[in-house]
């Protein structure tokens, strides 16, 4: 039983308490290599992840130098203004400008364009953005009615010239007659009756004759009337301009006045004449005084806070505004430019004069 107890006992393994010295010190210094390794390896990363960065940013930065340069060799060489303002004239110094104000570009002409009579829409050749010319078909409407009463005005001009064909051949009929009659009446071979009766109907005729021109005359202005009346189904364009607003399909009746029940349109389009913009702004009546007609002004479109653009004053409309206390200034844009749009917003300085 001894002998069991020793073999037990030898078969045991003598293990060192984990919180030991030498147990601490191998698990600490396990750790600190592992934490040195990351950080070395975080370091490198970063340092590396830094310097791309960085080089990435100069060679964005180096395209885009290249790209504006690019552009603005081909403004100086087509002449075309920078949408940035940077080619626009430099602007007044604050000195020089006596009082501020804002307002929107405007069209002195205008014009939603609709059909003189109610019909039915059967052809639109515009769409907004489109130049159109004086004169220029912008729609159509239904002409069929229109076309037949103009054919049926012609065919009574017809009538009437053949009906007055018809009485110039009697009258020379009946001249011939009277002119036999007062030959034998001058022999003594007819009665004084009979030429009277010759010379009435030379007369009749020759009134059926100024009758029968009349008629021809009525009969032409009907059928000119009918003519304007067909080319009324054609809509021209009363001035050549931009189209702005297409208000109207083909298929829908258009009117000169409003039906009322919300189904008929009263306008096809509405043009602009881009050569007839300027601006207006209200000028406080307390300020007033400081402008005059003439006027130089510096405008700075809201779109193109950098652009200045060259204007000077038209008109100070002579009436004041009560509820805003302000006074409508009306002022030329000298310059020609597709980025003028209307009713846009502008800010404008007078200068001194």
């Amino acid at each position: 039983m001894e002998d069991k107890s020793s073999l037990l006992n030898q078969l045991k393994i003598e293990r060192e308490p984990v919180g030991g010295p030498s147990g601490m010190s191998a698990w600490v210094a396990g750790t600190l290599v592992v934490i040195a390794l990351l950080l070395g390896a975080g370091g490198s990363y970063y340092y590396l992840g830094s310097e791309t960065s960085a080089l990435e940013e100069e060679l964005a930065a180096a395209k885009v130098a290249a790209a504006e340069a690019e552009r603005a060799a081909n403004r100086r060489a087509t002449g075309t203004p920078s949408t940035d303002g940077s080619n626009s004239a430099a602007k007044t110094p604050e000195s020089d400008r006596i009082l501020n104000a804002s307002g929107y570009i405007t069209a002195r002409r205008i014009a939603t364009v609709s059909a003189e009579i109610t019909g039915l829409l059967t052809e639109v050749q515009v769409e907004e953005g489109m130049r159109v010319s004086t004169g220029q078909i912008l729609a159509k409407l239904d002409d069929a009615v229109a076309s037949v009463n103009l054919e049926f005005a012609e065919a009574q001009v017809m009538v009437q010239r053949a009906r007055l064909e018809n009485i110039q051949v009697n009258l020379d009929e009946a001249r011939r007659v009277l002119r036999r009659v007062s030959e034998l009446n001058a022999n003594e071979f007819s009665s004084a009756a009979d030429v009277t009766r010759a010379e009435a109907n030379v007369a009749g005729l020759e009134a059926q004759i100024k009758s029968s021109e009349a008629d021809i005359k009525v009969a032409q202005l009907e059928a000119s009337r009918q003519r304007e009346r067909l080319d009324d189904h054609t809509i021209r364009a009363p001035f050549g301009g931009i189209v702005t607003v297409k208000a109207a399909q083909p298929g829908e009746i258009v009117s000169p006045v409003s039906a009322g029940g919300g189904f008929t349109r009263t306008g096809i389009c509405t043009i602009v004449d881009m050569t007839s913009l300027e601006i207006e702004v209200d000028v406080n009546e307390a300020f007033i005084g400081r402008v005059f007609e003439g006027q130089r002004v510096e405008a700075t479109l809201d779109a193109y806070p950098e652009w200045s653009i060259p204007a000077s004053v038209i008109a100070i409309i002579p009436t004041a505004d009560r509820a805003k206390a302000t006074v409508k200034v009306r002022i030329g844009i000298e310059t020609s430019d597709d980025r003028i749009l209307p009713d846009m917003g502008v800010k404008v300085a007078f200068l001194k004069a």
